[in-house]
């Protein structure tokens, strides 16, 4: 019998109903069916359904005075279910708060969704003064220092990465030898955030780790001498507790 590829599995009337799902994630707060709609090319009775059918679980809420729809507890309560079981998560996060406190930044755990970068989780800053938080946001790849120390540091490259211009790949070479990378504006007008790698067992790519914060707490000799150094070394160590014997336990020696 020959083998069957896993989209032949596949149900249509599942396959909807997470992308409804999903694209209320998406959309965020006070959203209505002709919008769903709209967005997924299915008609408005079948998205209603779908909504009444995550309603009744608690998967959606609906707003009864203007008819718009949310993501309900029981998303939020599986997200967390999730989260809390993850080992990247559950080893990165003691780490990240003693990063907090001896940077007084937010700090982010991010990790790759295909094409883009996802933050996954925060542990934020003190300073009343603060980033509008990243949580469940997505980024193209390239377009963040989250995502670019991804990229470049990927163990596997997609093919058309291979066979991307030369002044990209000495710009990925660059942040490989830096074992970093800074970018200012690309989260927002006026917040600088600077990754770093994060490797598992075997030196693949598990996410990255990055610092975000307002450019006028964070001036170039500051991210030079006490921020970069800081976010390095915590770098460091959440690989390590992945399994990966690289520059932190090399150094302690």
């Amino acid at each position: 019998m020959p083998a069957r590829g896993k989209d032949s599995y596949s149900i249509q009337s599942v396959e909807n109903a997470l992308d409804v799902l999903e694209a209320l994630c998406d959309e965020g707060d006070e959203v209505r069916i002709s919008r769903l709609s709209e967005r997924l090319g299915m008609n408005k009775t079948s998205v209603f359904r779908l909504l009444a059918t995550f309603e009744n679980r608690g998967y959606v809420e609906r707003e009864a005075d203007s008819g718009t729809y949310r993501l309900g507890l029981s998303a939020y309560e599986i997200g967390q279910k999730f989260l809390s079981r993850m080992a990247l998560l559950r080893k990165a996060k003691p780490v990240m708060e003693r990063l907090v406190r001896g940077s007084n930044e937010a700090v982010y755990l991010a990790i790759r969704r295909e094409k883009d970068v996802l933050f996954l989780d925060v542990v934020d800053t003190t300073h009343q003064v603060k980033i509008v938080s990243l949580v469940g946001k997505r980024y193209p790849l390239e377009a963040a220092s989250a995502g670019k120390v991804i990229l470049a540091n990927a163990a596997v490259r997609e093919q058309g990465i291979r066979k991307r211009e030369d002044a990209v790949s000495e710009e990925f070479s660059a942040i490989r030898k830096e074992g970093a990378f800074l970018d200012r504006g690309a989260l927002g007008e006026g917040i600088v955030s600077i990754a770093v790698p994060l490797y598992r067992a075997g030196g693949d790519i598990s996410g990255s780790l990055c610092l975000v914060g307002p450019d006028f707490r964070m001036p170039p000799e500051k991210i030079e001498k006490e921020l970069l150094p800081q976010l390095k070394e915590a770098g460091e160590i959440i690989s390590s507790k992945l399994g990966h014997l690289g520059g932190y336990l090399g150094n302690q020696g």
